[in-house]
């Protein structure tokens, strides 16, 4: 799932022995800054909404902005390095990545933020198709899969400690310093990069590239996100929300066209004839929207509703990556035992089970008897499940479409989250709202005090109570609003919950038995 490249490999003889070690830093480095930067946001989405007074669908998009040109540019990122050469577009990556953690740091108002990171995303589609392939390109055949393999433990452990580190930045010193600790990483990276990593590319890349493709599938995604976000507050028959979803329809299907009729597009609509691919494909939507959807709110939930630190928040889940870290190699082998469709029913629906566990607890409560039991779950279903999903998107088509397939598989991902939280943000709002405005009712404050809080609900769990409340109904207009929350906060985990199930589902129907997933296209 984490290889979006076309990996065309060069002769390793461009790279010396003793520089390849040195090529895995640069790589690893750099692509543990993006992987970190996707997560380690969520926990600083309440220090955010608190500094810039934001709404619930602002610091939305602070997620969103690097999600949505991550996934519509990650394709073409992987075309242009083996185009204009990887080094040069891997290092291009980096530098914009750079630049735009400074400003993402520096930061003064949440408008400047969600820019920033958008083109925080820009640089990743640009690096991160690049690290794959330079390895390919530096090590010889005999060595890539143990090179790879490499890669890919380190960057779960970053990912792993990414919130973790961001929590205690954050609870510590300030959130800016979640995105300022990169620029000593590309210190790091680019002297490597230039010193060790040798150039490379594909003698065989087209020499258009889909650039009309990019430009639409970025213009169609965020006019759709746009559209879903603003409908919370706006409402579905507001003008600019109908024109923001008219505009994503027209967009999207422009880019269908140009796909079908480029000569080299960055999504070939051919490899969908093959129904494992396609299967995989709409396993992967419906699961990774589930996960990236459910996650995004909860880090909220711990540190509005439940009082957990910034640094607590960050280690709850570590449980589901450490899990998938160590249960990795062991999945991988029961798609060689049982054919992938077993693990991919099982797995999503394993994971289902744990989505429903998040939906139980309320408000207080040990860690260890409320989310623990539910973030082990997901991690096992999580863990069961992605291994034989990779391997079944990789052989379902031929050897030689492997890193098209896998980069296909990659964007899918990214897609369905930066999706699911926009449409998961109108759910929560809608039962946030309705649940707010039942128990307000009974609320015995100051018609004014509670006014306030009416007016503030686009804040959702961030609320803030006027100073000059009384201590006995902040108390009761605290517990309001995190019981709406938690509310809001159920329905999103039974969504993804049915989700995960559904995924399931098109697994038993679409993926092929033991031998029907090695066939090929």
């Amino acid at each position: 799932m984490m290889s979006p490249t076309t990996i065309a490999a060069q002769p390793a003889s461009l790279c010396t022995v003793a520089a390849r070690p040195w090529v895995l830093a640069a790589t690893i480095l750099a692509s543990s800054m993006v992987f970190i930067d996707g997560t380690v946001v969520n926990v600083a989405l309440p220090a955010l909404q608190q500094e810039f007074k934001a709404s619930a669908s602002n610091v939305q998009w602070v997620v969103e902005s690097y999600a949505l040109f991550l996934a519509a540019l990650l394709l073409v990122g992987g075309t242009a390095g083996d185009r204009y050469g990887r080094r040069r577009v891997f290092g291009l990556g980096v530098m914009v990545f750079a630049a735009a953690s400074v400003c993402c740091g520096l930061s003064g108002s949440v408008g400047q933020l969600v820019v920033a990171r958008a083109v925080q995303g820009i640089g990743g589609a640009l690096l991160v198709p690049g690290s794959l392939a330079l390895i390919s390109a530096s090590f010889p055949e005999n060595q890539r899969g143990k090179a790879i393999g490499t890669w890919s433990g380190y960057t779960a452990i970053t990912a792993a400690i990414g919130p973790v580190l961001g929590g205690f930045l954050i609870e510590h010193f300030s959130w800016r310093w979640a995105f300022l600790i990169n620029i000593p990483l590309v210190l790091l990276i680019l002297p490597l990069t230039w010193r060790y990593v040798p150039e490379s590319s594909d003698p065989n890349a087209p020499a258009r590239l889909d650039w009309t493709g990019a430009a639409l599938a970025s213009a169609g995604l965020a006019s759709l996100v746009y559209g879903l976000i603003a409908s919370s507050n706006q409402g579905w028959g507001d003008a600019g929300v109908l024109a923001a979803l008219g505009a994503a329809l027209v967009l999207l299907a422009a880019f269908v066209m140009v796909e079908l009729r480029h000569p080299a597009p960055m999504l070939p609509m051919r490899l969908f004839r093959s129904r494992d691919f396609s299967g995989a494909n709409l396993l992967t939507l419906l699961l990774y929207a589930a996960l990236g959807g459910g996650l995004y709110f909860f880090p909220l939930n711990l540190i509005q509703v439940q009082g957990y630190s910034a640094l607590a928040a960050g280690a709850a889940l570590l449980p589901f990556v450490l899990l998938m870290f160590f249960l990795s190699r062991w999945s991988g082998g029961l798609v060689d035992r049982y054919g992938a469709k077993l693990p991919l029913v099982l797995g999503p629906a394993i994971a289902a089970l744990g989505f429903a566990l998040f939906a139980l607890p309320g408000i207080d409560g040990s860690y260890w008897t409320t989310y623990f039991p539910a973030v082990l779950i997901l991690g096992l279903g999580m863990s069961v499940a992605v291994a034989p999903l990779t391997t079944t998107v990789m052989n379902a088509l031929d050897a030689s479409l492997a890193g098209v397939a896998s980069g296909i598989n990659n964007a899918v991902s990214r897609v369905a989250a930066l999706l699911a939280i926009a449409v998961f943000g109108i759910v929560m709002a809608l039962v946030f709202n309705g649940v707010l405005d039942s128990h307000l009712s009974t609320v015995v404050a100051k018609p004014a005090v509670i006014e306030q809080v009416r007016a503030q609900r686009a804040r959702m769990a961030a609320i803030e109570l006027p100073a000059h409340t009384s201590a006995e109904d902040a108390a009761a207009l605290k517990h309001v609003i995190d019981l709406s929350y938690v509310a809001g906060f159920r329905w999103v985990m039974w969504l993804s919950a049915g989700l995960a199930l559904a995924s399931a589902l098109c697994a038993w129907h679409l993926i092929g038995n033991k031998d029907a997933g090695r066939k090929k296209s």
